[in-house]
């Protein structure tokens, strides 16, 4: 989904922040080795995701989908000192790939990889988090959302990638079509659910941002 013309987005492109060494490597490999590299956050996400984490300064982090692994060093980047990013991926394929590119950067002891069915583990996770990052199975996006809500702490950023779903979201929608039924879905629960403020980025293919008020009494 494009916004702008390829000259503006190669401009914004050059107005970030040098790309880590090891997050262009992981970046490059991904698009070489691994199947549908545009799943990755990339550069300008990546930086996005960073700055986001680093005003937020949280203790934990959860992340709902792993890929490669390059969000989850991206977001780590803002952790406190003792704090540490959970992140979940049901395929353990990727484990060596996430790990040898982890280990390059400074964050690899705060990032805990966790490999099944998100919606087995959140439910057993000790943690409650500060911010949450969901970039997982697009028809299960409600019930993750479901999931983690006891684990939010009052004032959690949940971030959901992916909601705006090539445009589909605002154009007939076919009843076979269960990802971008399920994400119009999600993102209005975020409009109507008075626990969260929500605004979307039109970033690449849409990024939620929602902040959490936890009610009073829970």
């Amino acid at each position: 989904m494009h916004f702008f013309s390829d000259a503006l987005e190669e401009y914004l492109n050059q107005q970030l922040d040098k790309e880590a060494d090891y997050l262009e490597a992981l970046r490059r490999e991904t698009h070489l080795k691994v199947i549908q590299p545009r799943m990755l956050s990339g550069h300008y996400q990546g930086r996005l995701l960073a700055l986001i984490s680093k005003l937020c300064a949280p203790q934990y982090i959860l992340e709902i989908g792993t890929y490669t692994g390059y969000s989850a060093v991206c977001l780590a980047e803002g952790l406190r000192s003792e704090g540490r990013l959970t992140t979940i991926e049901v395929n353990e394929e990727l484990s060596s790939l996430q790990q040898r590119f982890w280990s390059q950067s400074p964050y690899q002891s705060k990032i805990k990889a966790l490999v099944g069915d998100a919606l087995t583990i959140i439910p057993e996770l000790e943690d409650c988090y500060d911010l949450v990052f969901i970039d997982a199975k697009k028809a299960d996006y409600t019930k993750y959302l479901e999931a983690v809500i006891p684990k939010l702490n009052d004032g959690c950023l949940l971030l959901s990638d992916n909601i705006l779903w090539s445009g589909k979201v605002v154009e007939p929608i076919s009843e076979n079509d269960k990802a971008t039924l399920e994400l119009v879905r999600y993102n209005q629960l975020l409009t109507d659910d008075p626990r969260f403020e929500q605004v979307i980025l039109p970033v690449r293919d849409g990024l939620s941002m929602a902040r959490y008020s936890k009610p009073t009494g829970a």
